[in-house]
């Protein structure tokens, strides 16, 4: 069965075209046509961003990194960094008040029982028991260390420090393991020794691999990996997973005071007694940090808020803060669009969201997107544009241009795509079997017509309105397979085009022209000089990749002479098309050398206009588009065209490509009616 389709008036609600190759590389022509480097268009693109076909917006790395600065900027700017010890402080303080209301009960209880031996303990316990606790340093590693001495009168408060020794220690080990893990829960001293087998198996691993060895990881993971909920799929994925927790601890170190951080280290060798679970944490730091030194080990944080962070929001803040320096850092040094396809697209849409993460994702299918419809290719550790490449620039360029002419100028400036790609002659003849089938219907049922009014047939009205073609009535019209006109385009190629923004223009109507003759008038000849200092020719491969040169001078003599050497070895009417935005002010010397003065001197412009009246001696025309001119073009050009006879255009970047187009179309319609004029006569 055939397929069904329905369609309804658009609403602005339905999806249309994503992104494809064909788009993309329209929004890549006019950044090709101005540098000619595929590499940086591509690197530009990315840094701008684009919209698709739907119009949908495609954020830019500039965007996400504007977005990854504010979003590290609001978090310093809302936390205080000190919450961690004011945590721990607040804490203890609760403890010890709890402690004293204990101690001050005991002591209540023990004078209401009229007993004075009971009364006369308690009150010397008391006093003991404040004493230790008003002498109790105010470092939190000191306080902590006399509370693990301290006999507590206090069964609560007792609970409520261990439960606090506790949960230190649980945030202190979470620099290497994840925080959810059920085996970091109420850490028992048995578990604190299975958390130091763990780390001394993953050292033993590292070795293992160092030499060469298989390290063992899928029986690491039966043994430990209750540790890991994540899941790791290989030892790669989990020791980055535990370079990231300890880089974020050692951000947090880093960002705090020579006091701070002396107390938490201090606090950390209290609390984590064992001397050789400190030897495996700091072994495995080591390592770590030599294998993955782009984590930001010496990174540190102004934070300058109000809002406290205890240890463990604490942890989960730098964390976040070392994604988000990791992003940037991948971003602002991707070179090239698959580079990004490096980023973890979950983390993005955590610290950036939806959008963020799906614009990256298309921005990395970029080049593998160009390169999959042939626009483009892999060459020597370069992109380069393919042949079809340089042909989709050229008709981009064109379409560009025509879409811009003005429609009261000069019609609708119509350019038919079909047909035999040769010139018509405005002649017909009989058709023969072989000839191209460019039938000209006209005379053809003119011919059906004739021949049934001759055979004398009578029809009824039906019959007499249908027309029946035979054969011998087809007429097709007649092609000349000759080129027609010679065309070489010179190009200005001076430092000034890209100062007056005249270069990008100039050069789309270069590929403009090259894609037009190509296509529509195939047995055409165009030529390419460009001219600066000194001029030479170029070929369509590298007009896309040509710029501007840094060097002075406008050598049209050079390049009327390279123009018209190229046109001596074509046929029939030939012309020089001149692009330029300055006087001649360099010219080649009897002796071959490059003569240049600004401003021009009479000897430039003699030898410019002699090599114009060899160009009018040999039948070239030149036609000179001036952009911006100044009184010196004008003058110059108004000497040229009184020797030539040719046509000058006085017009600028914003209407070029309408003036030279134009021009050329009108110019092969004057030719072909001129010639259509000399068979009727």
């Amino acid at each position: 069965m055939p397929g069904r389709f329905t369609y309804s008036r658009w609403d602005g609600t339905q999806k249309g075209f994503d992104l494809d190759a064909d788009g993309l590389f329209d929004q890549l022509t006019d950044d090709l046509l101005y540098h000619g480097d595929v590499n940086a268009a591509l690197r530009r693109l990315m840094q701008e961003g684009m919209r698709d076909r739907n119009g949908e917006r495609v954020q830019g790395l500039r965007e996400m990194l504007e977005r990854l600065r504010e979003q590290r900027q609001e978090r310093l700017d809302r936390h205080d960094l000190g919450g961690v010890y004011q945590e721990i402080a607040d804490e203890l303080n609760d403890i010890v008040d709890e402690e004293r209301h204990a101690i001050e009960q005991a002591t209540s209880a023990a004078e209401r029982s009229g007993d004075e031996r009971r009364t006369k303990a308690a009150r010397d316990a008391a006093e003991d028991r404040n004493f230790r606790l008003d002498m109790l340093p105010d470092d939190l590693a000191g306080k902590v260390r006399e509370l693990s001495a301290y006999d507590f009168e206090s069964a609560d408060a007792q609970r409520r420090f261990e439960q606090l020794l506790d949960k230190l220690r649980q945030q202190l080990t979470q620099q290497m393991v994840d925080q959810m893990s059920s085996s970091m829960q109420n850490m028992t001293p048995a578990d604190m020794a299975r958390m130091k087998d763990m780390m001394a198996a993953l050292n033993e691993m590292l070795e293992k691999r160092e030499r060469g060895e298989d390290p063992g990881f899928d029986q690491f993971m039966e043994q430990f990996g209750d540790f890991f909920p994540e899941n790791p799929k290989n030892l790669d994925e989990l020791l980055e997973q535990m370079a990231r927790r300890m880089a974020a601890m050692q951000a947090m170190l880093n960002s705090m005071s020579p006091e701070q951080r002396a107390q938490l280290q201090e606090l950390s060798n209290q609390l984590l007694d064992d001397m050789d679970l400190r030897w495996q944490m700091d072994q495995l730091g080591r390592n770590l940090q030599s294998m993955f030194p782009q984590m930001g080990w010496g990174q540190s944080y102004d934070f300058e808020g109000s809002d406290p962070m205890g240890m463990g929001q604490a942890m989960q803040t730098m964390q976040e803060l070392g994604d988000l320096d990791q992003l940037e850092n991948l971003l602002r040094n991707a070179t090239n669009p698959g580079a990004l396809a490096e980023a973890d697209m979950d983390r993005v849409r955590d610290l950036l969201g939806d959008d963020a993460a799906r614009s990256l994702e298309r921005l990395a299918q970029l080049t593998k997107m160009l390169q999959e419809q042939g626009l483009i290719q892999q060459k020597e550790g370069r992109l380069e544009l393919t042949p079809k490449g340089l042909r989709k620039i050229g008709s981009n360029a064109l379409r560009d241009l025509y879409s811009k002419l003005a429609k009261d100028r000069m019609g609708q400036h119509q350019l038919d795509t079909l047909g035999q790609g040769h010139e018509r002659t405005y002649e017909t003849k009989a058709y023969e079997f072989g000839d191209p089938f460019n039938l000209d219907l006209q005379r053809t049922i003119r011919n059906a017509l004739r021949r049934r009014a001759v055979a004398g047939d009578v029809a009824d009205d039906d019959q007499q309105r249908a027309v029946k073609l035979s054969p011998d009535d087809f007429e097709i019209e007649r092609t000349e397979h000759v080129t027609r006109s010679s065309t070489v385009l010179m190009l200005d190629l001076s430092m000034s085009m890209p100062m007056r923004d005249n270069f990008l223009p100039a050069k789309k109507v270069a590929m403009a022209l090259h894609s037009l003759i190509t296509s529509q008038f195939p047995r055409d000849y165009m030529g390419l000089v460009g001219f600066s200092e000194t001029a030479y020719a170029l070929t369509p491969a590298q007009l896309p990749e040509v710029s501007w040169d840094f060097a002075y001078g406008t050598n049209m003599h050079h390049g009327f002479t390279l123009a018209r050497q190229m046109l001596a070895r074509q046929t029939g009417t030939k012309q020089i098309i001149m692009i330029t935005d300055g006087e001649p002010t360099a010219h080649i010397t009897p002796s071959g050398d490059v003569y240049f003065n600004y401003p021009p001197v009479q000897a430039t412009v003699e030898a410019t206009l002699r090599e114009v009246v060899r160009c009018t001696r040999e039948g070239i025309r030149i036609n000179t588009f001036m952009l911006d001119a100044d009184s010196g073009l004008r003058s110059f050009v108004e000497k040229l065209t009184s020797i030539n006879r040719g046509r000058a255009f006085f017009t600028n970047h914003q209407t070029l490509g309408d003036y030279v187009l134009v021009d050329f179309i009108e110019h092969k319609r004057q030719l072909a009616r001129g010639r259509a004029a000399r068979r009727a006569g």
